[in-house]
This record gives C-alpha cells, sequence and structure tokens, in this order.
C-alpha cells in the first residue's frame, strides 16, 4: 500500500489512519498487505505520482517481497497509473483506491440495480485507461485487402485500432447501462409518489461504511414488532452491504415509518460512485428524516462523521433534519465514557444495535422529529400546487403568505414528515 501526506489536502484523516481504513478495504477484497508505504510531499509528482526514489524503492521491495499489487490510497490518472506498470514490470498491477472500492462493490451488489450501477461505475472508469491488458492493438482495416491484392495503395481508410474498437463499444454499452438506470430511477420515482400519497413518512439511514446501518434496521425492526420480512445482512466487513434496503417500521406511537438502508459512505468516496448511484442516492434525497449511525468506538469517528456530512453537502442535502445515532456503546467501558462522547454530538441519542440498548429512545426521538418537531421553510408554490397550499395550512404554522403573479409564496413551520413534498419548491435562504 503506498499513501501520501499531501500539503493543504484537506483529508480528514491522517496518511496512516488512511492507510489502515485502506487495508480493511484491501482484506474485504480478498487482498493480503505485506507493506505498506508513504511519503510527504508538496504536489503531487506528475511523471508517477511519487517520487523517483520511492519508484525505485518500489522495485527494490518486489524483488524482495514477490508482490503482485501495489494499491495507492489516493486516486492516479491513467497517465500515472500507465507510467508506474511501465516502471515497475508486467508482474504488478497498479491500484488505486477508486479501483479497490468498485472492485468490492462488484463483488456485493446482488439485485439488478446494483449490477447495473457497478458496471457503469467500472466502465466509466476504465474507458480512459484502456491501455496495458488490452495488447491487441491490430490495424484493422477499414475494408479488406485491396481489390488489386496488395494491401495499403492509398484506397483505404486508416481503419481502427483494437483499443478504439473497444472504447466505441464501451461508450455504447455506457449508454446502455445509463438509459437502464434511468428506467430504474423513473420506477423508484413512482414508488416515491405513492407512499407521499400514503402519508408514511421515510427515514434514511445514512452513515459511515461498517458504522452498524444494517444492524440498526434489524434492531429498529425486531424493536418495532415489525418483522415479516428476513433481516437485512450483517457483516463485520466495509460495504458489506451494498443494495438499498427498505423496511416497515413501527412507532412507540403506533403509527409506522419506512426506514432505507443505503450505501456506506467513506472518506474520498469516488466520484463514479456518486454518479452511477445517483438512483441510489436520491433515496436519502426524498427522505423526511435522516438517521445518522455514528460508530462511537471507532478512533476517528468524529472525522467519519465529518465526511458523511461532507458528503451530503456535495449531494445537496443540507437543510434535512437529523437524528445522529451513536452505535456500539455496549463496547465502552463505562456510562461515563458514553456521556463524555456524546458531547462531541449534540442531540444524539447513544445505542447499541447489538445489545437493543436505548432503541425505545431513540425510537421515540425519531417519532418526535417526524410529528411534533417543525421546521423553519419558505416555499415558493405555483398556484397549480393549491392541494400543497392546503397541505401547508392545514399540517403546519404559516407565517408569512404572499400571492405573487405566478406563485403563492407561504413561510413557515412544517413537520418533518411533510418536508419531501415541499422540497422541489423550497427557497434557499441565498435565492433570489
Amino acid at each position: 500500500m503506498v499513501g501520501i501526506e499531501l500539503r493543504d489536502s484537506g483529508n480528514l484523516l491522517t496518511v496512516e489512519d488512511s492507510l489502515e481504513e485502506l487495508r480493511a478495504l484491501a482484506d474485504t477484497a480478498g487482498l493480503t498487505v505485506v507493506g505498506e508505504m508513504t511519503q510527504k510531499l508538496d504536489h503531487i509528482e506528475s511523471a508517477m505520482f511519487i517520487g523517483k526514489g520511492k519508484v525505485e524503492e518500489l522495485k527494490t521491495w518486489q524483488a524482495e517481497l514477490d508482490f503482485e499489487v501495489v494499491l495507492f490510497d489516493d486516486d492516479l490518472s491513467p497517465r500515472h497509473q500507465r507510467n508506474l506498470e511501465e516502471e515497475l514490470g508486467e508482474k504488478v498491477r497498479v491500484l488505486d483506491r477508486t479501483a479497490l472500492i468498485l472492485d468490492i462493490f462488484a463483488q456485493h451488489a446482488h439485485t439488478r440495480e446494483g449490477a447495473l450501477q457497478v458496471e457503469l461505475a467500472q466502465y466509466e472508469y476504465r474507458l480512459p485507461r484502456l491501455t496495458r491488458g488490452w495488447t491487441h492493438l491490430v490495424r484493422q482495416a477499414g475494408g479488406g485487402a485491396g481489390r488489386s491484392g496488395t494491401a495499403g495503395v492509398g484506397l483505404r481508410g486508416p481503419g481502427e485500432t483494437q483499443l478504439e474498437v473497444d472504447r466505441r463499444q464501451i461508450r455504447a454499452r455506457i449508454s446502455f447501462l445509463k438509459e437502464q438506470l434511468e428506467e430504474v430511477r423513473q420506477q423508484r420515482q413512482q414508488h416515491r409518489v405513492q407512499r407521499r400519497r400514503a402519508q408514511v413518512p421515510v427515514v434514511s439511514i445514512v452513515g459511515y461504511t461498517n458504522a452498524g446501518k444494517s444492524s440498526l434496521l434489524n434492531a429498529l425492526v425486531d424493536e418495532g414488532g415489525a418483522r415479516q420480512t428476513a433481516p437485512v445482512l450483517t457483516e463485520d466487513k466495509l460495504f458489506a452491504t451494498l443494495d438499498p434496503t427498505t423496511r416497515r417500521v413501527r412507532l412507540p406511537g403506533g403509527k409506522v415509518a419506512l426506514f432505507t438502508d443505503t450505501v456506506g459512505f467513506i472518506q474520498k468516496l469516488p466520484t463514479q460512485l456518486v454518479a452511477a448511484f445517483r438512483a441510489t442516492l436520491e433515496e436519502i434525497e426524498e427522505a423526511d428524516l435522516l438517521l445518522h449511525v455514528v460508530d462511537i468506538t471507532h478512533p476517528n469517528a468524529i472525522e467519519q462523521a465529518k465526511s458523511v456530512e461532507r458528503t451530503l453537502t456535495e449531494l445537496d442535502i443540507t437543510d434535512m433534519p437529523m437524528v445522529v445515532a451513536l452505535n456500539k456503546i455496549d463496547r465502552l467501558d463505562s456510562e461515563q465514557q458514553a456521556a463524555l462522547l456524546a458531547q462531541q454530538f449534540p442531540h444524539s441519542v447513544p445505542i447499541s444495535a447489538l445489545k437493543g440498548l436505548n432503541l425505545d429512545q431513540l425510537l421515540g426521538r425519531l417519532e418526535h422529529e417526524l410529528y411534533e418537531s417543525q421546521t423553519l421553510v419558505q416555499v415558493r408554490l405555483p398556484y397549480r400546487r393549491s392541494d400543497l397550499a392546503a397541505l401547508f395550512h392545514d399540517q403546519g404554522q404559516v407565517e408569512t403568505e404572499h400571492y405573487g403573479e405566478k406563485a403563492l409564496i407561504i413561510q413557515g413551520r412544517l413537520p418533518a414528515r411533510y418536508l419531501a413534498a415541499f422540497r422541489p419548491y423550497v427557497i434557499k435562504p441565498d435565492a433570489s
């Protein structure tokens, strides 16, 4: 494994902690780590990402350890990857963090939607990297041999290299996958419309990978006495579950909410995954409430929580109500230690999904946020959406109301479970 400490990188984790996370990813992918290397840099080297001396050191290590893969903790450009593989020789494959995560996702995608999303991300990652492994670059004649039997007399076009053919085929496959995923997206949108009509609130579970989201979903279903389906897979590995799962959970007051477990976040989340998983991530955008699960026992719990918040901001999810669940308190030495850690996360609920600790308290907090706590919001409603205007008056508290030329502008407070219906019409604070 190779990690760099880059000045002003903005990374939340130290290079040592980031490599420890990379080690866990490698283990999940079935790789055995035999060594690690770090380097401090003011800037990324243009030729091979790391310095020439470190590349020579890697070559020496390869002769001693006979490793097959060099795994970089950061994204490599196609040029970096090509140059490194040429330097290290044919026996060594160079991978970066994105390639590793894509491989893990490919192993864990079990539904058609998950498989489509992973395949799209893989092709978009590989397209600019079609070099090594694609060695059949024989010139293909544009129209066969010349009619006189002599090839290449100026009557033919230059033809295509096999690489160009491969690129064209991959682009066609990418277009097909995007069409398929758009159909999935439309189906999900129809399901969300049906849920809104039924006025069943949706809670989206988010968190760093391996924070215990799936375990918590299983525990909440059992706590609410709503177990009608098989439990969600739980495993002590990063990205053990990939495909989104929705379950009905009964709240303390008797009402039912839908809880959706989404893909776990991680620092340096590959942009290809964010783009490919748009249909899945929209489940977060359309939720009424976020349940952020934090592994409070992890030494980098605060940094992991900040990484999740940063990803949500990148997805433009910034104004949604959130409840924080501090998971795995059963592993702490004392309640006093749990209380001290909880001070780092205001308005949080310490729980143990494994032991079922404080789940009733967590469900009570979620119910309060969904039905009693109200959020200040300003919306611009087209006059054709008189149904939403009536809903605001019936279920919310209207503070100001202005009839514009094309729309009704309302400012007031709404319970969290109604926010999703109004989100397309929310006026941002900096909007004119």
